[in-house]
């Protein structure tokens, strides 16, 4: 393999946290593919065999992970942030939140998770690599719980912010839109709206 693709930001952010619209808004900044869930080929239950490596504790697979990418959003990338914020010591650690763990959850509840439930079933024969990222997240099978997710979101958040050292870290809400992330990056401000997209009401 040849040098690691320069990586200008490692998404630390869950799931429903914008991440979506980050992609869109990264790739405008940066003028490189950002990688979300939504671009890799077999998502979300198959996700191929680099990140089965990943999954599996590789140490050696990180700093190839993002070959073709200038940034990462989203699962699965932000379930390895401090692993890939490691291979690419650089690169800024964007933070994605939401306003309380409980519009997380609710969010979550409306869009992905009834997919992860889909993948339990004894007769699933497409993968399971989104439940794994729920129990690589939450730390148990049983992560099916309200209780459980809500507590592993602000058990993640905090470990990124307790973790990251302060001139590395941009923690970013949805209503904060360009200026943090153009601020951070360098770079000017677009004059069009910021790329809103993947609201909850989009998902059928």
């Amino acid at each position: 393999m040849g040098a690691p693709s320069q990586i200008r930001v490692v998404g630390a952010g869950l799931p429903r946290t914008g991440t979506q619209s980050l992609r869109v808004a990264l790739e405008q900044l940066i003028g490189g593919r950002c990688c979300h869930m939504s671009v890799i080929a077999g998502h979300p239950f198959d996700l191929g065999p680099q990140w089965a490596r990943a999954f599996a504790g590789d140490p050696t697979v990180y700093a190839h992970l993002l070959d073709g990418f200038s940034a990462a959003v989203d699962w699965p990338a932000s379930a390895f942030w401090r692993e890939l914020s490691q291979a690419h010591p650089d690169a800024l650690v964007l933070l994605s939140v939401r306003d309380s763990a409980r519009t997380w959850f609710e969010s979550c509840d409306a869009t992905f998770l009834p997919y992860a439930r889909m993948s339990l079933a004894s007769d699933w024969t497409m993968g399971c690599d989104l439940a794994r990222l729920l129990e690589r997240f939450t730390g148990t099978a049983d992560w099916d719980d309200p209780a459980v997710l809500s507590a592993a979101y602000e058990r993640h958040n905090d470990a990124v912010r307790r973790s990251t050292p302060t001139h590395r870290l941009l923690e970013w809400r949805a209503e904060d839109g360009w200026a943090p992330l153009c601020r951070a990056l360098g770079v000017a401000a677009p004059q069009t709206p910021f790329p809103w997209t993947n609201r909850r009401g989009d998902w059928k």
